[in-house]
């Protein structure tokens, strides 16, 4: 059983909170403000594989608030960072945002930033009252090298479901090729060693 663990971040009213719940129950909850962070479990399969997710959603960040960041950017494998495109100062929060996780992953990861992120613009079904542009938030996401995807929270459960399992399917691809390289690197120190005890003894004898 594999362990996942997101991070959603966004800006209030963003509709971070409305995406989760939609893509955990199929069912659309109107905006709510929360003053808590909350902690989700789901037990789900992806291409065969039973995985047990966990997706962490604090209270929404302000473009003031970095220090809130700097716990789920090192607990989490992956990440959803939500903007309204009828907002624009939340796309100018999402792009804040995109950089703190990059600024503290160097930090506290010892320079490890590559991390699975999928930038989501949300409400797409108010593009009369759109403020930012589809292709503003593709551009944000090719500078940042993650996903992008726009949704309707209040309109479409399998768009949501689509990014989320292709950003699970992401998060799993890295976690394997960490562990590969953990086994090779160790496997390479145990060569060494291995090579140095035979080689002295090879030079006693």
């Amino acid at each position: 059983m594999n362990d996942i663990k997101l991070a959603l971040l966004g800006s209030p009213g963003a509709g971070k909170s409305a995406v989760l719940v939609r893509f955990l129950t199929r069912r659309f909850i109107g905006e709510y403000a929360s003053n808590a962070n909350s902690l989700y479990h789901k037990r789900l399969s992806i291409d065969g594989r039973q995985l047990n997710l966990e997706v962490f959603d604090p209270c929404s960040q302000s473009s003031e608030a970095r220090c809130i960041l700097e716990e789920p950017v090192d607990w989490a494998d992956g990440f959803v960072v939500v903007y309204n495109i009828s907002d624009r100062s939340s796309f100018i929060n999402a792009k804040n945002i995109l950089r703190q996780i990059r600024e503290t992953r160097m930090d506290n990861c010892k320079g490890e930033v590559e991390v699975a992120v999928c930038l989501v613009g949300n409400k797409q079904d108010l593009c009369h009252a759109r403020q930012v542009r589809e292709d503003e938030g593709r551009c944000l996401a090719q500078e940042n090298h993650c996903n992008f995807q726009e949704v309707s929270a209040a309109e479409s459960y399998q768009d949501i479901a689509n990014l989320f399992t292709q950003l699970i399917r992401q998060v799993m691809d890295h976690l394997k090729y960490r562990a590969d390289r953990r086994r090779y690197s160790g496997s390479k120190s145990m060569a060494k060693l291995i090579n140095n005890v035979f080689g002295k003894r090879r030079k006693s004898v």
